[in-house]
């Protein structure tokens, strides 16, 4: 199979329809053999009645369809677990995303080798004080912090190999970071293709300024696994040894000053009366609570069993 075209989706029975006819119309005129994925994300609307409709006019159409909402990771997650096309392609199911883009976005990746093509809605429509400042700013953080040079994080629309997608887990809010999810993993060829962005036709944004604030938490989150999610004790046991230092420093500092004064028949105050006393006992109970997380982590990362953070209620067409 060419492709697998992933589609998370909430509240969009308006443009599902609509969506589903133009990626046919490009898989058709592109000889492309296909698969469309949606994932309903606990949709309130009428969308997995479309998408229902949508599977018996077409046995390429498959669906997940979630008990609740759990969030975009999670849908392109339990997406990337079915999908079987040895390109897979994402996208949004508000027909911001231009399906015209796919075949050059398949041929980057399976021609011309990229392990992940991102799209980069270059010229955007919406907002520029909600939305666009706010991604300039958010995108500019994100590539000095993950050595990743895309222009735009946030694009719904990517194209992937298929060995990448079975090789990276996609949780919490981290589909912002899937190509630094796939760095990480090992996958180094990743490109960018400016796309075409489209004005919302139906609906409302799900997103938020929420959303930012929630990146760039997650952007800390991802830039501390990336450089210590397998050895967490290298950075709790460093900082652990430094407030040892400091601790221990002013332990000695306090009790050679005070031999001193004894030995000098010079007047000192109580031990509790230096400023000292109150570094050392705080620094070295702080070193010894980094050291204690740093081993925690380390115990947990072997422990650690992957487990799916969403639950399903029905699928079509999924083998």
């Amino acid at each position: 199979m060419n492709l697998s075209i992933v589609i998370p989706l909430l509240n969009e029975e308006d443009s599902l329809q609509e969506l589903h006819d133009w990626i046919v119309l490009v898989m058709n005129s592109n000889n492309f053999s296909y698969e469309i994925i949606f994932i309903d994300d606990g949709s309130t609307d009428n969308s997995w009645n479309v998408i229902e409709s949508l599977s018996n006019q077409n046995p390429n159409v498959k669906a997940i369809r979630f008990l609740k909402n759990f969030g975009k990771s999670q849908a392109l997650h339990a997406g990337f677990a079915k999908a079987q096309g040895d390109v897979v392609i994402t996208m949004d199911a508000d027909l911001q995303d231009n399906p015209e883009e796919i075949p050059e976005l398949y041929d980057l990746v399976l021609n011309q080798n990229y392990d992940l093509v991102s799209g980069w809605k270059k010229k955007r429509y919406d907002s520029i004080i909600s939305k666009n400042l706010p991604s300039k700013l958010f995108n500019w953080a994100a590539r000095r912090t993950s050595g990743v040079q895309l222009n735009d994080f946030n694009c719904g629309l990517k194209a992937y190999r298929n060995l990448v997608i079975k090789n990276i887990e996609v949780s919490g809010e981290m589909h912002r970071y899937i190509p630094v999810l796939a760095k990480n993993a090992g996958f180094s060829k990743i490109g960018e293709k400016v796309v075409k962005h489209q004005a919302r036709k139906y609906g409302e944004t799900k997103f938020g300024m929420e959303r930012f604030i929630n990146g760039f938490l997650d952007l800390i989150t991802i830039w501390f696994l990336s450089r210590f999610g397998k050895r967490p004790m290298h950075l709790f046991g460093a900082w652990g040894v430094l407030m040892f230092i400091i601790g221990f420093g002013s332990a000695g500092y306090i009790g050679i000053s005070k031999l001193y004064r004894m030995y000098n028949d010079l007047p000192y105050d109580l031990v509790a009366n230096s400023p000292y006393f109150y570094i050392s006992l705080t620094t070295m109970i702080i070193g010894t609570q980094l050291f204690l997380a740093g081993f925690l982590g380390e115990i947990i990362l072997r422990s650690k069993e992957s487990s799916e953070n969403y639950k399903i209620s029905n699928e079509l067409n999924m083998n």
